[in-house]
């Protein structure tokens, strides 16, 4: 590639990330810290002072940390069973354990409130089998709220971890492991010594997202009626935002955690021993196994995925549940929500309003993300490694920070009010909040397909008198056109269900994307909740097609939530 579109592309997108991505994150910094007089420590303090929310950001920084163990405890085991053996049904559970990706975590918690309430499922079924006294029935979610936040988001959340670690796992040197085996080394010291350090990239890498995910978590704390949490008390805040400096300090203290642990898992990748391991000269043959073994493996997956399933299956009965009061399963059973809900004011607008918003935005992420990968892997730019880390900056920033930093820079008279339409339309500002915030997919998937692409075909074509254009156009993107598919489905379908900048930026019924119209839904008096299960069961299975189709075009598993 030319160095003269290189150096041009790098500058534009470094122009679009400075304007819509550092300037937002540096301004509620900046708000954070700035008082009548210049700058000041005093809303800072004032966070860490007050007991509330000093609660709240401990809460926070203890879900985040819980919820990466427990996805941690469950990722690992899965991952290396399904790297050493090969074991009876494993392609289908492999894809199984991938089913809790298919529901927003706070969609996945009206299932379990549902189930697990006074008067839910669980509670019914006990009283049948009379393990529990009728007129003493335990309230799970009061004695547990805490517990089941954690639950809830780790079952959501592990898929990441799992993915990453297959990853890491399956670019190990075999002939490491079987070295130290022929040397007499035992299973578990060669675990320790060996297979675990040398896959720590994956797990840092995953467990970094993840516990930025659940660290700045809203929906789930929203639906549990969790309100000592820092997200919860940003979100609460947002309608006194320009008398308050509070919701800014507490959003800049999030951030410099978030960047902390950041940064912390790239230097920790950094000096791991994988960066100096020779590449693998083959890859490691499972091993079968049979009888008892087989159906151990198998059984751990299966249970995972059954248990993982709770929450979709409790939101699935939810939507179909004509009362469900007081008993293990609804009755009667009837399809009035789904046909309710396509006449209802918010239900259908919503489903056009995130197709709007989502096509758009992963219209720019695919052309951004085609010229970042484009100048990463075909161009000799000194500056191209910083370019591929600036476009992955996204991951490490909550989406709960840039909403919030959107937010205020978009009200009347601020530097990106244009970005609000007539009547207060958000489609500008969801559209490039979506896009920045899934153009690490594109990217990735782009870079993946190009590093595994001939360069000669493409010099080929240049020699014959091909334009870069041309050659781009009729070479590069046929060549790459499946990656390019699977990173733009999977950042089409989770910018349609981004909870935190369809929350906070979407104030207008009319301009409610689906997780809004699902939050709104579930606060609404009569059928709400079950006309929301309705709209999430449908959310369900859009994003179930997507992440197969992606999976399906998109080659291995893991590279597309590498930090």
């Amino acid at each position: 590639m030319k160095r003269g579109p290189a150096i041009w592309i790098t500058l534009v997108v470094s122009a679009l990330f400075a304007v819509f991505f550092i300037y937002p994150a540096g301004m509620v910094v900046k708000q954070a810290f700035e008082g009548p007089r210049g700058f000041t420590l005093e809303f800072v303090a004032a966070v860490f002072s007050n007991p509330i929310y000093r609660d709240g950001l401990w809460n926070s920084f203890a879900i985040g940390s819980a919820s990466t163990l427990v996805a941690l405890a469950i990722a690992f085991p899965l991952a290396l069973i399904g790297h050493r053996y090969d074991f009876f049904g494993k392609s289908a559970l492999g894809v199984l354990v991938l089913a809790p990706m298919i529901l927003p975590p706070f969609v996945g918690a009206v299932g379990v409130m549902q189930i697990l309430g006074v008067n839910g499922a669980l509670n019914s079924a006990l009283i049948q089998l009379r393990l529990m006294d009728a007129a003493l029935p335990m309230d799970w979610l009061a004695e547990g709220r805490f517990a089941g936040i954690v639950l809830m988001i780790a079952l959501s959340l592990y898929p990441i971890l799992y993915m990453n670690i297959a990853a890491a796992l399956s670019n190990l040197d075999p002939t490491m492991e079987q070295a130290a085996e022929n040397l007499g080394c035992p299973p578990w010291r060669r675990f320790w010594r060996i297979t675990l350090p040398l896959a720590m990239p994956g797990v840092f890498a995953g467990s970094c997202i993840v516990f930025i995910w659940s660290f700045t978590e809203l929906g789930v704390p929203l639906v549990f009626d969790y309100a000592r949490t820092a997200s919860v008390q940003i979100f609460d805040g947002l309608k006194g935002l320009d008398k308050n400096p509070i919701p800014y300090a507490l959003t800049a203290v999030l951030l410099v955690v978030a960047t902390a642990v950041f940064v912390l898992s790239k230097s920790l990748i950094g000096s791991s021993p994988l960066g100096t391991a020779p590449r693998p000269q083959g890859c490691a043959v499972p091993r079968r196994l049979r009888g008892w073994k087989s159906a151990t493996c198998s059984g751990l997956f299966l249970g995972v995925f059954m248990i993982a399933s709770v929450p979709h299956l409790g939101v699935l009965l939810l939507s179909f549940a004509g009362r469900w009061y007081g008993s293990v399963v609804p009755h009667p059973l009837t399809l009035r929500h789904y046909i309710e809900a396509l006449s209802h004011s918010l239900v259908v607008p919503s489903i056009q309003n995130s197709l709007l918003y989502a096509g758009f935005a992963t219209l720019v992420a695919l052309v951004i993300g085609l010229a970042v990968a484009w100048v990463v892997v075909r161009s000799d730019l000194r500056w191209r490694g910083m370019l591929d880390a600036m476009v992955m900056l996204p991951l490490a920033v909550p989406g709960l920070v840039m909403a919030f930093g959107y937010l205020a820079l978009s009200q009347e008279g601020k530097p990106l009010s244009f970005l609000v339409g007539s009547g207060g339309s958000p489609f500008l500002l969801l559209v490039i909040a979506y896009a920045i915030r899934r153009l690490p997919y594109v990217v990735r998937s782009a870079v993946a397909g190009l590093q595994q692409c001939n360069p000669m075909l493409e010099e080929a074509a240049r020699t014959l008198g091909a334009s870069p254009s041309r050659t781009l156009r009729r070479i590069a993107i046929p060549l790459i056109g499946a990656n390019l598919a699977a990173g733009s489905i999977l950042a089409f379908a989770f910018a349609m269900l981004e909870v935190s900048d369809s929350l906070i930026l979407a104030q207008q019924a009319q301009h409610f994307p689906i997780t809004k119209a699902i939050y709104t839904l579930l606060s609404t008096l009569g059928n709400g909740t079950e006309l929301a299960a309705a709209l999430g069961v449908w959310a369900m299975v859009f994003l179930s097609v997507a992440i197969m189709g992606a999976s399906i075009l998109g080659g291995k598993r893991g590279g597309l939530f590498k930090v």
